[in-house]
């Protein structure tokens, strides 16, 4: 049985149109027009025990709207929705136990006391044993290394400081459960970086189910391998993060480091080149011929170091969204 299954979710929202100025104003006393807008519309998907599924889209594709349903904060106005066997919008306690919804712009930590503090509380509300308690703080504070921030004003801390603690007071009941929406939003590349190994590391370890948003699409990529792309409401790919790029990215990028000076001239030939110096190109390389070009490359130019990556995943979402909208 699935962890999570989501059937036919649909969330809308009716939304009173008025017409500008004071006669519309007037107008809208005795008339006015609605129209619904489409939040959510008829998604349907299953995450099985300890997956860690990326949800990306553009703003407004009903992202955060699907995560707060999941979590209990929302209503659908129609379909069928199961995690861990409880629906969630009924909010019983053990279902609220074993759960977690971080969102990168919402502030759960009491702002002007220490971070301690919001975690003392947290303990009582989830009624998370001493002991536990204790161990969990522990191996957490450790993990995301702030044990000398503990006792610091949260309006004191950087926002990486922040959200590593907000994240210590989500997880201190060890939910099966969590939600991440947005987590390394406005951290710098550092941060993001630390965010992202913590989130695989928690995962090992506790065997969670993870859901994560974001338009950073370095977080997808270190720590998805399927996606769930959603895009007006509605799920438009369900897959790998493989499938994804061998479908829309029909080439990849060799970059070359050269011992000496080379002509760009002489490398045209290899493919579309993306940037050039002396000293160093990328060429973008159809997919079945990279390992000719590779093998070409290396035996008739001075390279000192050769590297084959896969192209930039912005760029193969884009290519994605582009390909639905001409269809």
């Amino acid at each position: 049985m699935p962890t999570i299954s989501v059937e036919h979710l649909a969330k809308y929202y009716r939304v009173y149109q008025k017409t500008p100025g004071v006669l519309g104003t007037l107008k809208a006393l005795f008339s006015r027009k609605y129209y619904d807008v489409k939040a959510v519309d008829d998604v349907s998907f299953s995450i099985d025990e300890g997956e860690l599924v990326g949800c990306i889209g553009p703003n407004g594709a009903g992202k955060t709207t699907t995560l707060k349903i999941l979590s209990g904060l929302l209503y659908p106005t129609k379909g069928k929705v199961s995690v861990l066997g409880f629906v969630p919008w009924e909010r019983k306690e053990n279902f609220q136990k074993q759960l977690a919804l971080v969102m990168g712009q919402k502030n759960q930590l009491w702002w002007d006391l220490p971070a301690i503090e919001s975690f003392v509380l947290n303990k009582e509300i989830y009624e998370v044993p001493d002991q536990k308690y204790k161990k969990i703080m522990g191996e957490l504070t450790e993990m995301l290394d702030i044990k000398d921030l503990l006792n610091v004003q949260v309006k004191k801390l950087s926002l990486g400081e922040r959200m590593k603690a907000e994240l210590v007071a989500a997880l201190l009941h060890e939910p099966k459960i969590l939600f991440l929406d947005e987590p390394t939003i406005g951290l710098d590349v550092v941060a993001q970086k630390k965010m992202r190994d913590f989130i695989k590391n928690y995962r090992e370890k506790y065997k969670a189910t993870i859901i994560l948003t974001s338009h950073y699409m370095g977080d997808v990529k270190e720590l998805c391998q399927r996606v769930i792309i959603i895009d007006l409401g509605r799920i438009v790919f369900d897959g790998k993060l493989d499938e994804l790029v061998a479908r829309y990215a029909d080439h990849k990028v060799i970059t070359c480091l050269f011992e000496r000076p080379v002509d760009r001239e002489n490398l045209e030939g290899f493919g579309k080149i993306d940037s050039f110096e002396p000293l160093k190109v990328s060429i973008q390389v159809e997919r079945p011929q990279v390992s000719q070009v590779s093998g070409e490359l290396l035996s008739n130019f001075p390279i000192a170091d050769l590297t084959i990556e896969e192209p930039p995943i912005e760029e193969i979402i884009r290519t994605f969204f582009a390909a639905q909208n001409s269809s």
